[in-house]
């Protein structure tokens, strides 16, 4: 009867084997571990997509809300606009599902329009407007942004809108743009946005933020008409720059504050104020300003289910109903 043969393992390949084991044990673990991590990831960034969707949903609906109000309001006097009523910048609670919306309505129409530098032609070109120009100029000054040229930062924003490639006085066209690092071309059409202007020659971070309160860009190729009836006292460089010579701005202040609480049916009987003195000269300044509004700007803060969105629309309220023209998300820039 033959023998058996029984095998024998040697100690070391005992140990290489439980070591082959346990690595493939590490390496299905790191993998297990991984597509959890990823499949968690997932699943929040689907909740944050389906988060933000719903708050965009409530904010354009507090954005409807909002036009109603302001039709409703012009509505009822489309002739005078005051801050009667206590409509301008009052939070206005919307509760959504999960969360809450806030509404801020303010005169969109109150601040110095940028494409109001030019003027649109019958073939479509935009022209310098100098007018706009030198008011520009001043408000750079009263609102004391740290520019050494306020009339070329004014020359160069004109410049960068207009449709022509000649550089007016103290102005860039391309060519001063063409030998910077990273050169670039004018836009020579309207802003879409305020913070444009960041690119214009001789604009830096600092002129920039001292203006920014003060800027808009209105979709049309004309200076706006501020209301001397929302215009608030702290605005006061707004009106003062429409005055000829050197601008007045604590008379126009003190004009401000002393107005009637259900404001102006007429622009002279506020440049006619006695904080202008007995001979005001406030030029053709009543053509310049109104007591009405055609703009309003809606600030629409969400929070829902853990996620926030800010939303900033432009209604256009020149004709009623009011109707939406433009909205971006974020902070303004």
């Amino acid at each position: 009867m033959a023998n058996a043969r029984v095998a024998e393992h040697k100690p070391s390949e005992t140990g290489a084997a439980l070591l082959t084991v346990l690595l493939l044990v590490a390496v299905i673990a790191v993998l297990a571990a991984t597509a959890l991590e990823r499949l968690r990831i997932a699943i929040k960034l689907g909740g944050n997509a389906v988060a933000l969707d719903q708050a965009r949903a409530f904010a354009e609906a507090g954005e409807a809300l909002a036009i109603n109000r302001i039709s409703d309001l012009l509505g009822r006097d489309a002739t005078r606009v005051s801050l009667a009523g206590g409509w301008s910048d009052t939070p206005i609670p919307l509760p959504v599902t999960g969360g809450i919306a806030t509404l801020r309505i303010t005169d969109g129409g109150n601040c110095f329009n940028l494409n109001g530098l030019v003027t649109k032609q019958s073939d479509g070109r935009y022209v310098a407007n100098p007018d706009a120009a030198t008011q520009f100029a001043n408000l750079i000054r009263l609102v004391g942004a740290p520019a050494r040229s306020p009339e070329g930062i004014a020359a160069a924003a004109t410049d960068w809108i207009d449709s022509d490639t000649q550089a007016l006085s103290g102005g860039a066209e391309d060519g001063g743009y063409a030998g910077l690092e990273t050169p670039y071309r004018t836009a020579n059409t309207l802003m879409t946005d305020p913070s444009e202007l960041r690119a214009v020659m001789g604009v830096t971070p600092e002129i920039y933020a001292a203006l920014r309160p003060w800027l808009c860009a209105l979709p049309v190729a004309e200076p706006t008409m501020p209301n001397v009836n929302t215009v608030l006292p702290e605005q006061a460089p707004l009106l003062a720059v429409l005055m000829p010579g050197a601008p007045n701005v604590a008379a126009v202040r003190s004009a401000l504050l002393s107005r009637p609480v259900t404001g102006y049916d007429d622009t002279s009987k506020f440049w006619q104020s006695s904080a202008f003195g007995a001979a005001g000269n406030y030029g053709d300044a009543t053509q310049k300003s109104a007591v009405t509004t055609k703009w309003f700007a809606l600030r629409t803060d969400v929070t829902v289910n853990g996620t926030d969105l800010q939303q900033n629309s432009l209604i256009d309220a020149s004709t009623l109903p009011a109707r939406l023209v433009s909205r971006q998300w974020g902070e303004v820039s």
